[in-house]
């Protein structure tokens, strides 16, 4: 049986309003992230919680197992104030950071990809360098994946308290 580093948690209440709970603005860019990355052939998740308890705004999976990982930041003050977003380089092939328009693009990482989004799409305005993750890695996170999109789309059907 393959361990998967991290157990999958029972969804509770509080962590299942986590996304209502989020400025109007973020999802707005995280809704137009997703549907850009469905677009694109990606399969898109978020709040995906990553085996190190850190929680990648939007996790995306395309059809040759690769992983890319959307960090939406609202405002330069949500950027500055985040320390966290190194965490989730080794989880994923390709990083991009998505922001709203008229964003100081500048102030990002030049090793991340970006992404300008809103509530109705995003476009790529630098592509994310590739950093492949190791096979074991990706063939965890894959089951991983499979788990937690199996799981909320049970819950559509069967929303236990």
């Amino acid at each position: 049986m393959l361990s998967l580093d991290m157990p999958l948690y029972v969804i509770t209440a509080e962590r299942r309003g986590r996304f209502h709970n989020l400025s109007r603005l973020t999802r707005g860019l995280t809704r137009g992230v997703c549907r850009m990355l469905t677009e694109t052939g990606f399969g898109p998740i978020t709040e995906f919680r990553l085996p190190n308890r850190r929680r990648a705004d939007v996790m995306g999976l395309g059809s040759g197992s690769e992983f890319v990982i959307v960090e939406v930041k609202s405002s330069v003050a949500d950027f500055r104030s985040d320390t966290k977003w190194p965490d989730y380089l080794p989880y994923c092939d390709r990083f991009y950071f998505a922001v709203a328009e008229g964003f100081p693009i500048h102030i990002l990482p030049d090793d991340c990809g970006i992404l300008v989004a809103d509530s109705y799409g995003a476009a790529i305005r630098r592509e994310a360098p590739e950093q492949p993750i190791t096979a074991i890695r990706r063939q965890r996170q894959l089951l991983r994946f499979a788990l937690t999109a199996s799981e909320r789309l049970n819950r559509l059907s069967d929303p236990r308290p």
